[in-house]
């Protein structure tokens, strides 16, 4: 069947294509008269509009980009959802990129959006970002960004996080509480505010609790899993005393449960773990796992909220508009829950 576009429509009704888009699109401009004969004529030839071409009168593409780190983790698959909750409510398109933890891949990524290729962007930062240039010549083209989950200071727009800083204070708590006195932090992303907020709330919350801080129990992990492993073996077999892990990223679980498994020690009896993850798996673990779990679905709603607030009054936001999330504390059997 041949496709029925704008100039077809034009034609049989001897108008011009603009007169056309514009009656399509109830515009103030074409009388009612002309609007129901186009209106007639697309539905007998069951024209359906072009997203892309009906757009370009209004500069604005109806698409916006989502650039994650990567999609294996839950929390973002959940975010994801709650973007394009609200995005489809407004008529848009959600373009997703993942920028596989690198900052050059995510440079390029942004690069690409400078010519307005997407009217506005939502972001979370890789582990490697430690720049905020490619992120400040976006803001520069007028491109809206908005930051969730992950962001960099000094990035002159809105974020959208969760309580990092109180979460991790709060599992830190959850261990001592069972009894826990030597606690192991696996940590992740340490160079981005969301690591330093958990590594803080972590320091703090022993502090409280008269615990000594001791950096040794403090471990970088990084993106393979069998390096990760590898580590937790290690810092396990150094301090045999240790009663309790916190896993500050969902990737990490495996790792720390093979290393237990591997060296006999039993969870929880033995050591007692917890971990920042909205995996739906945690609670068929064996043995179930006790997690922090992320708004991950509200912040991307709320996120994309943001954004679209930027496009309709054609400003940007800034810090002000930023929010702040709460998690919640999830107890299973890991931590003898």
């Amino acid at each position: 069947m041949e496709k029925v576009n704008l100039k077809r429509l034009a034609e049989e009704l001897n108008l011009s294509t603009s007169t056309v888009s514009r009656a399509l699109q109830d515009s103030y401009q074409i009388g009612d008269e002309t609007k129901s004969r186009v209106l007639q004529l697309a539905r007998k030839l069951n024209y359906v509009p072009n997203p892309h071409a009906s757009s370009l009168g209004s500069r604005r593409s109806k698409m916006i980009s989502v650039v994650i780190p990567e999609v294996t983790d839950s929390y973002f698959a959940q975010a994801i959802n709650g973007i394009e909750a609200v995005a489809q409510e407004r008529g848009y398109h959600v373009l997703i990129y993942l920028t596989h933890e690198r900052q050059q891949q995510e440079q390029a990524i942004l690069k690409e959006f400078q010519g307005g290729r997407v009217d506005g962007v939502i972001m979370s930062v890789s582990a490697e970002t430690t720049s905020a240039t490619h992120l400040q010549e976006l803001l520069t083209q007028r491109v809206p960004l908005i930051l969730f989950d992950r962001a960099l200071e000094h990035v002159q727009t809105a974020t959208v996080l969760t309580d990092d800083f109180a979460s991790s204070a709060q599992a830190t708590w959850h261990l001592i509480k069972r009894g826990c006195s030597t606690i192991i932090f696996l940590s992740y992303f340490r160079n981005l505010s969301i690591g330093q907020a958990r590594l803080a709330g972590y320091r703090q919350a022993l502090q409280d609790s008269g615990l000594p801080f001791q950096p040794e129990l403090v471990v970088d992990c990084t993106h393979s899993d069998e390096h990760n492993f590898q580590l937790t073996l290690d810092v396990l077999q150094k301090h045999a005393h240790t009663d309790g892990i916190i896993c500050t990223a969902e990737g990490l679980t495996l790792s720390v449960y093979q290393a237990c498994h591997e060296l006999r020690r039993s969870i929880p009896a033995d050591i007692k773990v917890i971990c920042f993850s909205n995996s739906r798996s945690a609670a068929i673990l064996n043995p179930p796992l006790t997690t922090v779990v992320q708004p991950a679905f509200e912040t991307g709603q709320a996120a994309a909220n943001l954004l679209f607030k930027s496009l309709k009054n054609k400003s940007a936001v800034s810090a002000a508009d930023s929010q702040v999330l709460p998690s919640k504390l999830v107890v299973r059997q890991s931590t003898g829950g």
